[in-house]
């Protein structure tokens, strides 16, 4: 038996295909979506996925104005930072950061954050997205694929 066949190929920066795919958010619930995002940044849906790589595509969220959040989470769901002065410590709701600008991609953000990889390679993997409140964006060029986010589980 030849043991030479059998070896696990593992990615890395030079062997990884990255590729554009779009997405549209129109009343998507956030948690749901950004799920689902998350697992694209990373590479999971890929059959080369390497855990210790960033060898997921790059994605594009068009129509971020229009996720929408379960049950009373629009108002009573609180996102804490802390300014770094004493007594520096804030509070926001989602409805009080959509009407801030950037708002969106911040709530959007912060949830994708939170189910990526810590550290450095989530660092970098969390640069690939990319989150536009209406139905036009600058990525054109890169040729994007829109997919449809139902197909993905």
């Amino acid at each position: 038996m030849n043991t030479l066949s059998y070896k696990t190929i593992s990615a890395n920066k030079e062997t990884v295909k990255k590729e554009w795919v779009v997405i549209d958010a129109t009343d998507m619930v956030v948690g749901r979506l950004c799920s689902i995002v998350a697992k694209i940044l990373r590479g999971k849906y890929k059959p080369n996925f390497t855990p210790h790589v960033d060898c997921g595509d790059n994605v594009i969220i068009i129509n971020a104005a229009k996720v929408v959040f379960t049950g009373k989470k629009e108002t009573d769901k609180v996102y804490t930072h802390y300014t770094g002065y004493p007594g520096g410590q804030r509070f926001n709701t989602p409805e009080g950061l959509r009407k801030r600008p950037n708002g969106v991609d911040r709530i959007l953000r912060h949830a994708v954050k939170g189910m990526l990889p810590k550290g450095p390679l989530g660092r970098a993997i969390l640069k690939n997205l990319y989150v536009f409140e209406g139905t036009e964006h600058n990525k054109e060029a890169q040729k994007p694929k829109a997919i449809d986010i139902k197909q993905y589980k």
